[in-house]
C-alpha cells in the first residue's frame, strides 16, 4: 500500500508538471483579472477556454510555454488606472506595452515586483503623478518610454542604476527640477523634451544634441567641436520623433514609403520637401508654448482630446499595433489605383497588412465613418475583410489583411513565357464564382443600395480556398466624382459612368463582365496590338462574336484543357449579358451568381454549397429579382 501510495503521489506530481508546462495558469488568470477590471473599447479574443500561448491577441510566452514574456495592448482604448495585482504577478514579463490607450492614475507601485522586466511603453496614456523613485529594482531595463503623459515631480536619480539602459524618453510630461548626472554608458536615445526641467545639461548628457532637451528652461554648454556620429542619426524605436503638423500626409509617406527601402534619392527628395514644407507652416500651427510642428502625429491626435482621431478596428480584428506601429512600419508601394494608393506594411512582429491611403475624400468625418462601419460590417468569405481605418482632416486609411498570391490580375497578366505557371480554367471558374458572390453580399448591403464602384481585376484576391475576394469596398460614394480614368482602368467602366461619373449597382455588373472577358480571353480591357494599335476589349469580343470567330477569343493559355469549350461558351454569354450598352437590360448580380454557378459546380463539399444557398436566399430576399433577364434577353 506505502508503495503503491508513493507512486501514485509521484504520478500526480508529474501529471501536475506536465500540465503546468501546457499553460502558465497563473499568468492567464492575472490577465484575465486585468482586462476584466479595465475598461477598454477594443474586443479581444482572450478567454478561459483558449490557450494562452500562441492564441490570445499581444501576448507572448517562453519557448517552453511555461510563463508570459510579453503582453503589447497598443491602441486597445483601455480607459482607468492598471488594477493592482494583475499584470504585477506575471513573474516573467519581460516586455509590456501599453501605449496609446487612455490609461490615467499613478505608476503602478507593484510593478516593482517585475524583476524581469526588460522593455516597458507606456507612452501617450494619462498617467499622472511622481515617477517610480527606486528604478533600480528593475535591474534588466533596457528601454523606457513614459512619454506623452503627466507625470510630475523629478526625475529619480536612481535611473543612473539602469546600467542596461539604451533608451529613456520622458518628454511630453510635467517633470521639473534638475536632470540628475545620469553616468549611462549604454544611453543612446534619449528625449526629456517639452517639461518643466532647468538648470544646465549634465556632463554625462552633453554627447546628445539641444533637441532632447528643448521645451525647458535648460542652459546649455558650447557646442562641442566634434559631435559622435551616433548622436546625429535619428532616434530608433521607440523615440522616431518624426517631424510633424498633424499631418499624416507627409509622415504616412515617410513612415510608409521611406522606411520601405524606397530609392534613397527619392526618399530623400521626399524628405527635403517634407522639411520645408513644415517650415513654411510651423509659425501657424502654435498650441500654447509647444509648436505642433514640433510633435509627432499621434501627440498631435491626443492633444486634440479627440478619441476617434486614432486608428479604429473592427469587432473581430485581432491586430494587436496601433498608428505610432503604422508609421514606423517598413513598407513598399503595390499600386496605385483610382482611389489612392495601397501599400504592404510589415509591422514588428511580423504582421503584414494592405494600408490603403485614399485620396479626394468628399466627405466630413460623420459620413466617412458611417460608410466604413457599413463596410466594416461584411463578413462573407469573398469579399476582403476592412480590419481598421483612420480619418483626420488631411488623411484617411484603410487597412485590409494581405493575400500572398496577389491580385488576379497580376496573376492573369504577369509576365508569359516558360517559367509561367497559367491559370488554369477550375482556378478562373473559382475567381468568377467567389467574386460574383462577394458582388451580391455587397449589393444586399445598406438596404440592398451598397454599390462597389471600382470593380477589377485589380481589386479580386484568391481566398483560402482560391475563390475570388472583392476588395476595395463602398469607395465610390465618398469620394469625389470619378475623374476621368487612365490606362487599363478605363476599360472597366459602364458607359453611363463615363458619362456621369457616377457608379451604380448596374454599373458594377458591367466592370464584373470586364473581368470575366479577361479571365476569358487573358487580354487586359484596353490594351495594344504590336502596331500600337488600341484596342478596347469589350468591343473586340463584340467584333469577333459578331463575324462568328468565337473560338478566336479564348485565352490561348486554356486551349491546352480539354472538354472545356462548352463552358467557356456559356461564360462568355454570361459576359456578354453583363457589358450591354444598357443598364436596365444587364441581369442581377444575383442572377449572374446563378448562371456562373450554373455552368458547373465545383463546389465539392455539400456543407460548403449549402452554405452557399443559405447565402443566395438570405442575399435574394435583401434584394430582390423582379427585374432579372437572362443571359438570352
Amino acid at each position: 500500500m506505502e508503495g503503491l501510495g508513493i507512486f501514485s503521489w509521484l504520478f500526480l506530481v508529474g501529471f501536475v508538471c506536465l500540465r503546468g508546462k501546457a499553460e502558465p495558469f497563473e499568468d492567464k488568470q492575472a490577465l484575465l483579472e486585468f482586462v476584466n477590471m479595465l475598461p477598454h473599447s477594443r474586443s479581444l479574443n482572450w478567454n478561459e477556454s483558449s490557450p494562452v500561448c500562441d492564441h490570445w491577441t499581444g501576448v507572448t510566452c517562453s519557448d517552453d510555454k511555461t510563463r508570459v514574456v510579453a503582453v503589447r495592448l497598443p491602441g486597445v482604448g483601455f480607459d482607468g488606472p492598471i488594477p493592482p495585482n494583475t499584470l504585477s504577478r506575471i513573474s516573467g514579463l519581460q516586455i509590456l506595452s501599453l501605449r496609446s490607450n487612455r490609461i490615467n492614475g499613478c505608476f503602478p507601485s507593484d510593478f516593482s515586483i517585475l524583476k524581469n522586466l526588460s522593455f516597458l511603453y507606456l507612452q501617450f496614456n494619462n498617467f499622472s503623478g511622481p515617477l517610480p523613485w527606486d528604478f533600480s529594482v528593475w535591474k534588466n531595463l533596457t528601454i523606457i518610454d513614459l512619454s506623452n503623459n503627466g507625470f510630475n515631480g523629478s526625475i529619480p536619480y536612481s535611473v543612473s542604476n539602469l546600467t542596461q539602459l539604451a533608451g529613456l524618453n520622458l518628454a511630453n510630461n510635467s517633470l521639473s527640477g534638475r536632470i540628475p548626472d545620469l553616468q549611462l554608458p549604454k544611453l543612446q536615445q534619449l528625449d526629456l523634451s517639452n517639461n518643466n526641467l532647468n538648470g544646465s545639461v549634465p556632463k554625462s548628457l552633453e554627447r546628445f544634441p539641444e533637441s532632447v532637451f528643448i521645451g525647458n528652461n535648460i542652459s546649455f554648454p558650447s557646442v562641442p567641436s566634434e559631435i559622435p556620429p551616433h548622436v546625429l542619426s535619428p532616434l530608433s524605436e521607440p523615440y522616431n520623433k518624426s517631424k510633424s503638423t498633424g499631418k499624416l500626409g507627409e509622415t504616412a509617406l515617410l513612415g510608409i514609403i521611406v522606411a520601405g527601402g524606397v530609392l534613397g534619392l527619392v526618399a530623400f527628395a521626399l524628405l527635403m520637401l517634407v522639411c520645408c514644407s513644415m517650415r513654411r507652416k510651423r509659425e501657424d500651427v502654435i498650441s500654447g508654448k509647444l509648436n505642433k510642428g514640433d510633435m509627432s502625429p499621434e501627440k498631435v491626435i491626443s492633444r486634440s482630446q479627440d478619441a476617434n482621431n486614432r486608428l479604429v478596428f473592427f469587432e473581430g480584428c485581432n491586430y494587436a499595433f496601433d498608428l505610432e506601429d503604422l508609421l514606423r512600419a517598413s513598407a513598399e508601394v503595390l499600386g496605385k489605383g483610382t482611389f489612392g494608393t495601397a501599400y504592404r506594411a510589415i509591422l514588428e512582429d511580423a504582421a503584414t497588412v494592405v494600408v490603403k491611403r485614399l485620396k479626394d475624400v468628399n466627405v466630413g468625418k460623420r459620413e466617412f465613418e458611417q460608410q466604413m462601419e457599413i463596410v466594416g460590417s461584411i463578413r462573407h468569405e469573398n469579399v476582403v475583410e476592412l480590419k481598421a481605418y483612420y480619418y483626420s482632416k488631411e488623411e484617411k486609411l484603410m487597412l485590409y489583411e494581405y493575400y500572398t498570391q496577389g491580385s488576379v490580375s497580376a496573376i492573369l497578366h504577369g509576365k508569359r513565357g516558360e517559367d509561367r505557371v497559367p491559370l488554369d480554367w477550375d482556378t478562373r471558374l473559382r475567381i468568377a464564382i467567389g467574386a460574383a458572390r462577394g458582388i451580391a453580399r455587397i449589393h444586399a448591403e445598406n438596404g440592398g443600395k451598397l454599390v462597389h464602384g471600382n470593380i477589377k481585376s485589380s481589386n479580386i484576391f484568391l481566398n483560402s480556398r482560391q475563390y475570388g475576394c472583392v476588395s476595395d469596398v463602398g469607395l465610390a460614394s465618398i469620394m469625389s466624382s470619378l475623374a476621368p480614368p487612365i490606362s487599363r482602368a478605363a476599360g472597366y467602366r459602364a458607359p453611363e459612368v463615363t458619362d456621369t461619373r457616377k457608379a451604380a449597382q448596374p454599373s458594377d455588373v458591367y466592370s464584373f463582365g470586364v473581368v470575366l472577358l479577361e479571365l476569358l480571353t487573358g487580354k487586359s480591357p484596353i490594351h495594344t496590338t504590336a502596331g500600337d494599335e488600341i484596342i478596347h476589349l469589350v468591343r473586340w469580343v463584340h467584333s469577333v462574336v459578331r463575324e462568328e470567330w468565337t473560338d478566336e477569343v479564348f485565352d490561348i493559355e486554356l486551349m491546352r484543357y480539354p472538354n472545356i469549350e462548352e463552358e467557356m461558351v456559356e461564360m462568355l454569354q454570361i459576359a456578354m449579358a453583363c457589358v450591354v450598352r444598357m443598364p436596365d437590360q444587364r441581369p442581377k448580380i444575383l442572377d449572374v451568381v446563378k448562371m456562373i454557378e450554373n455552368v458547373r459546380r465545383i463546389d465539392n463539399e455539400s456543407q460548403s454549397y449549402a452554405a452557399n444557398k443559405a447565402e443566395s436566399s438570405k442575399l435574394q430576399s435583401a434584394v430582390g429579382t423582379e427585374h432579372s433577364i437572362s443571359p438570352n434577353e
